[in-house]
């Protein structure tokens, strides 16, 4: 059934674990959980880059970072490959985007989101006709976005042929549910992986956003925003983190209800087809970061895939292995109209059919280059991670982890499995290899050439080494400022 209205619902920072639909025992998502109801759920999507300007950039692009260019957040990586004299009067993105397909096919394309301005990603903006920026560079919480989310639904939500991309900034840092929301988490248990001895050991570690460095390399606070603690030293910080985290999923989730209550109301429900997801997870404990996306790694690569679609599977769940840039293909194969060729992902639109076999990819590689340069594998039950640039982390080089056992990765098995890492080396060498014969040189090599990941640059540590020695981080201090100053 071909849909009338497409929405989608782009929550910055969530993972799916926090998701009651995903099994997550705080109530903090119900108007999601109706999603994942009246839909399907996919369990393993991964965006192909991350953090935030890589991750939307594969995602509308339709390609990866490796050919597009955009694996940071500053230097050359955080801009597109320019595309030389073989640049028509329109660039690529203009004709090739996935809101410029669907706007060429009829639809008219609108988004409300200040991600463009916050990150200067113009190009997120290409084939889109109508742009709507609230005007708080990404610092806005739910309830500022609605005035021009509730006028755009007011005048245009009621017609057919509509694409909405729609972005709630809510449980990214720093936290910023507003105050009448009270605690309603406080009496919830605090994750049960993460135990004293674990506490204790995140507490001692070194690195931005770690337990101690919330503020990225201090402690510092905005009284703006009182429910953003500065540093994590006992459990009753670590449940100000965790509590102030699923309460912006909460709030984004409130704000989602009053656009399910339009819907409702005017009864397009039941034709509109509505997608759930996030431009990357959040790292909460796991390799000792809390409150950031600073890793290649399931915690801030996986995301939420919530999908209802009339005719389409409907409380069902796939397993599956797949891109966030799949969704393109993906999306154009259900419109029925023609993928461009030079899109990266492939469609999972025979999976989301009422009963379908569950299928998908055999393996993905996942990248980060803004704050430190890494490029892993998932596949089967594992997750290999290669790091050039630890971003101050201290990571080794090569990590190995059974996340089907040890899903918040607290147990290394490069040691014990070498078996799997040479495994997992092979598969990112083999793509890699099969990336630069389309003639682009690796993005990362570009990061580190130009200094490494621009949130980890070596200005910083300077400054950064006297506060670990101050905390009781000085053997990590030392082995820094060996490795990156000597």
């Amino acid at each position: 059934m071909k849909p009338k209205r497409i929405l989608y619902l782009d929550i910055d920072s969530l993972r799916p674990d926090h998701l009651g639909c995903y099994g997550y025992g705080r109530s903090t998502s119900p108007h999601v959980d109706r999603v994942a109801k009246e839909g399907v759920r996919l369990e393993q999507v991964f965006v192909s880059d991350a953090p935030c300007l890589p991750s939307r950039t594969a995602l509308y692009s339709g390609r990866f970072g490796f050919q597009t260019g955009v694996v940071g957040h500053g230097g050359t990586a955080a801009e597109p490959r320019p595309e030389g004299p073989g640049r028509e009067f329109q660039d690529r993105l203009d004709r090739e985007s996935l809101p410029a397909v669907l706007q060429a096919a009829g639809w008219h394309t609108a988004v409300i989101s200040s991600f463009g301005q916050r990150h200067s990603a113009r190009d997120f903006y290409s084939g889109f006709r109508e742009i709507h920026n609230p005007g708080f560079n990404g610092m806005e919480s739910g309830e500022q976005i609605q005035p021009t989310l509730k006028e755009w639904l007011e005048r245009s939500g009621r017609r057919d042929g509509w694409y909405l991309h729609v972005n709630f900034w809510d449980p990214h840092t720093p936290y910023r549910a507003p105050a009448e929301l009270g605690d309603p988490f406080a009496r919830d248990p605090l994750p049960s992986w993460i135990t004293d001895e674990a506490l204790q050991r995140h507490i001692a570690t070194p690195g931005p956003h770690t337990a101690q460095d919330l503020n990225m390399y201090d402690e510092d606070t905005d009284p703006k925003y009182p429910r953003m603690p500065g540093a994590i030293r006992n459990r009753a910080d670590l449940r100000k983190v965790i509590d102030g985290y699923d309460l912006g999923v909460f709030q984004a989730d409130r704000m989602i209800g009053e656009i399910f209550q339009f819907l409702d109301g005017e009864k397009l429900w039941e034709e509109t087809v509505v997608l759930v997801s996030a431009d990357h997870g959040e790292n909460l404990g796991e390799l000792g970061l809390y409150a950031e996306h600073a890793t290649a790694d399931v915690p801030t690569c996986r995301i939420p895939w919530i999908l209802k679609w009339p005719g389409l599977a409907r409380g069902e769940v796939r397993k599956s292995l797949h891109y966030h840039l799949d969704w393109a293909p993906t999306l154009a194969e259900l419109l029925g109209l023609k993928a461009p060729v030079s899109w990266d992902g492939k469609s999972f639109a025979a999976a989301l059919k009422p009963g379908a076999k569950d299928h998908g990819r055999e393996e993905l590689v996942i990248g980060q280059g803004a704050h430190v340069c890494q490029r892993s594998v998932r596949w089967d039950r594992y997750l290999y991670i290669r790091t050039w640039h630890c971003g101050f982390h201290l990571f080794p080089q090569e990590m190995v982890f059974d996340v089907g056992a040890d899903p918040h990765e607290q147990h290394d098995l490069a040691a014990a499995r070498p078996d799997l890492v040479e495994e997992g080396r092979k598969k990112r060498e083999t793509w890699e290899k099969a990336q630069k014969e389309r003639g682009v040189q690796d993005p990362l090599e570009t990061v580190l050439a130009e200094g490494g990941p621009w949130h980890a640059r070596k200005v910083y540590l300077s400054c950064y080494l006297p506060r670990l020695m101050a905390t009781d981080r000085a053997t990590g201090a030392v082995e820094l400022r060996k490795k990156y100053l000597s």
